[in-house]
């Protein structure tokens, strides 16, 4: 695709005129629209529109295809791999006001929401319902953005990711027709699977402006705890024998020593600089205390330490927060210094390999680099700390994501767990998935032959 400077004029006359102060084309937003927390450079759009229903999203959409301009769905910007730049101009669609929680059935355990609604809005709508939304990245995402990214997060080893609890989604496609890609109904065998082909598109294949969601009651009981290691191979092979034997954790979430030490410093935490496991068990008060006790005893048989509690609501919340926070700990730790996130998942029997093989890799190319894990479905997270300006140490980092990526998928693992594609990971589409990724970029090609939907990502084209 090349940019037509003809084109994008027309088509932002057209835009401006129709939609008035919802189009704007200030410089500040438009950086705001494709600003990367990678080391990826920003690629503005033309403009930015800010949409406020599905018929606004197809009202562009259908004026973009007209005079091929591409569009780039906005949800919060928390897109780790360059998901929202525009490296052909064009317009980006801010779902963000498009927020309403439009239905929730109790009685079926779903509900429906507008793409810009976050996880954080949805739980807040759910409090009084006795049920809960459970996928938590980490970041506040967008609903919408979770699905095209095929989200997951720390509660995924007991609830699955956002494949698993999307059960419909309203997109409009490249020519501007809406489609609904499913029924509320529990299963189905008709036809092909439209729901999980827009899941993880990244907005390539359609844009995103409703869902369908699946919901849980909240648990009678719930438990979170620490237990530190001597090593990370102790701390995996725990995480492991705890999958094996059933245990149905909620969260399993591992941090290396260095990380630990950064989150210690900035959470104001007094935790050993340990490998540690953040763990938290959901059930009834018996369930959850047979669970606890059994992973006590699965940990010490690894040396693991005796397990700290959190059982008040206001310990695990502080727990989970430095967790999350894990992210501004480190950079925090090193000041001046760009974070570049990335991801890799393996078979769980293959975790503790990859991840002591990637810490050494760190250590041998001389990077400070953190590392932390959703381990309980075999993804962790490395986090390169580089000072952008040093050539050399930029390359070092590029060699050890590289070695990384390859690493876990000789493994029969995944160049990405969570993050996506986008524009940072197409190199690795082909040796992970072979002739799979000539099949993608055919999908592609028949659903959006203009090439207006996100270009530039995940496929070539």
């Amino acid at each position: 695709m090349q940019r037509n400077g003809q084109a994008v004029k027309t088509v932002c006359d057209v835009l401006a005129q129709r939609f008035g102060g919802q189009f704007q084309t200030s410089t500040s937003l438009r950086e705001q629209h494709a600003h990367t927390m990678t080391y990826i450079a920003s690629q503005l759009p033309d403009a930015v529109l800010f949409a406020r229903s599905t018929d606004d999203v197809q009202q562009a959409v259908q004026v973009c295809a007209t005079h091929g301009v591409a569009v780039i769905p906005f949800g919060t910007g928390t897109s780790l791999e360059g998901n929202v730049n525009a490296p052909y101009g064009g317009i980006s669609i801010d779902l963000s006001h498009m927020n309403r929680v439009l239905k929730v059935s109790t009685d079926d355990l779903d509900c429906t929401v507008e793409a810009g609604c976050t996880r954080e809005e949805l739980n807040d709508y759910l409090r009084d319902t006795g049920l809960f939304f459970p996928i938590d990245p980490g970041a506040n995402a967008s609903l919408g953005g979770m699905a095209a990214t095929r989200a997951s997060g720390t509660n995924a080893v007991r609830y699955g990711t956002m494949r698993d609890n999307v059960v419909n989604v309203t997109a409009v496609m490249a020519d501007g027709k809406i489609v609904h890609t499913a029924q509320r109904a529990k299963k189905t065998s008709a036809g092909y699977d439209l729901t999980r082909l827009l899941v993880g598109s990244e907005g390539t294949l359609g844009v995103i402006t409703q869902l369908t969601l699946r919901l849980y009651g909240i648990p009678e009981k719930v438990m979170a705890g620490v237990c530190q290691f001597g090593d990370v191979d102790a701390a995996c092979r725990t995480t492991i024998a705890a999958i094996q034997a059933g245990i149905p954790v909620a969260r399993i979430e591992l941090l290396d020593a260095l990380q630990m030490e950064m989150v210690n410093r900035y959470s104001n935490l007094s935790h050993a600089h340990q490998p540690t496991l953040f763990l938290e068990f959901h059930g009834s008060e018996n369930s959850v205390g047979e669970q606890a006790e059994f992973f006590q005893a699965l940990a010490e048989e690894a040396g693991g330490s005796k397990i700290a509690w959190a059982e008040k609501q206001e310990d695990r919340n502080r727990l989970w927060k430095a967790r999350h926070d894990a992210f501004h700990a480190a950079l925090a730790w090193r000041p001046g210094a760009k974070g570049v996130p990335t991801d890799a998942c393996v078979p769980i029997s293959r975790l503790a390999e990859c991840v002591e093989e990637t810490r050494r890799d760190v250590e041998a190319l001389g990077l400070i680099a953190p590392i932390v894990g959703h381990v309980g479905d075999g993804n962790f997270h490395v986090l390169p700390l580089v000072m952008m300006e040093d050539a050399d140490e930029v390359s070092r980092m590029e060699t050890m994501v590289k070695r990384l990526a390859e690493r876990a998928i000789a493994m029969d693992g995944t160049c990405t767990g969570e993050h996506g594609i986008g524009q940072g990971k197409m190199k690795y589409m082909a040796l992970e998935h072979g002739h799979g990724w000539e099949v993608m970029s055919a999908i592609k090609r028949a659903l959006d032959p203009g090439n207006i939907l996100n270009p530039g990502k995940v496929v070539h084209f």
